[in-house]
């Protein structure tokens, strides 16, 4: 027996190994409401930032409800990268993480092994909001030793050691990080300058060769643009934001009237 997030799981794993591409989007406001209109959207899953949004642990369960009402994964991006951090959000209901400032494989083995139930990891065994507090103990067996897990590559170390990050068992997919890894290569901000394209593109290459899923988050809501990061090669986007999605249209349209 698989739980329904399970199920989801499976399928966009499947989605990410066929080569097709899984389009998500991003919520930083801590708002069940607006959680359940971004995921209403269509999209596989919805990631709750915990690094730069503002949403706190003993949220995202409501945040996740409002997800999987509408019919996507939740996923959390964890507030930095350590094994602490990702239990707390599996245990919390997540389908998955995204962990950012992935540097080195030996930390990225650490964090995966962090994320599965023994026999797969380490993580700690016990009741939680995921298996409903016991109530599905055995029905999420499976999905606690094989979560999705998605690292974030944001610097140039990272981009240098790529080939070593994508070879780690139990990762779904690595997710580029344009702004970081400008900050990274002196150029904050100017996520088009052709050395963090460059950067950028080093990465979709080797997760090609290796049949390793790449992703991108393409902030700006734009049908173009999520072509571009499809015909990129990138097949984990992130597709707006939900604050973005609010401040791109509520605009006075006649505030220089």
């Amino acid at each position: 027996m698989s739980t329904a997030r399970f199920d989801r799981i499976t399928a966009l794993r499947a989605k990410l190994r066929g080569g097709q591409p899984s389009v998500g989007s991003w919520l930083q406001i801590p708002s069940p409401d607006v959680a359940e209109l971004v995921a209403s959207g269509g999209f596989d899953w919805v990631a709750i930032d915990t690094e730069h949004g503002a949403a706190s642990r003993h949220q995202l369960p409501d945040l996740m409800r409002a997800i999987e009402l509408q019919g996507a994964l939740p996923l959390v991006r964890v507030s930095h990268p350590d094994p602490r951090p990702c239990q707390q959000a599996l245990d919390a209901g997540a389908g998955g993480v995204v962990v950012p400032r992935i540097e080195d494989a030996a930390t990225l083995r650490e964090i995966v092994a962090g994320c599965q139930w023994p026999p797969a990891g380490r993580r700690g065994v016990g009741f939680s909001r995921a298996n409903l507090f016991g109530k599905h103990f055995e029905a999420y067996k499976e999905e606690a030793e094989q979560p999705l897990i998605v690292a974030q590559v944001e610097s140039k170390n990272a981009v240098d050691n790529i080939e070593s990050l994508i070879a780690v068992e139990g990762v779904d997919a690595v997710m580029i990080g344009p702004y970081d890894l400008s900050a990274s290569l002196g150029l904050t901000g100017e996520i088009g300058h052709a050395r963090v394209q460059d950067a950028v593109a080093s990465v979709v290459r080797a997760c090609q060769k290796s049949g390793m899923a790449s992703g991108i988050h393409v902030v700006q809501p734009d049908a173009k643009l999520l072509a571009s990061a499809i015909d990129a090669g990138h097949r984990f986007i992130a597709f707006g934001v939900d604050a973005v999605f609010i401040s791109s249209v509520a605009v006075n349209p006649r505030r220089n009237a």
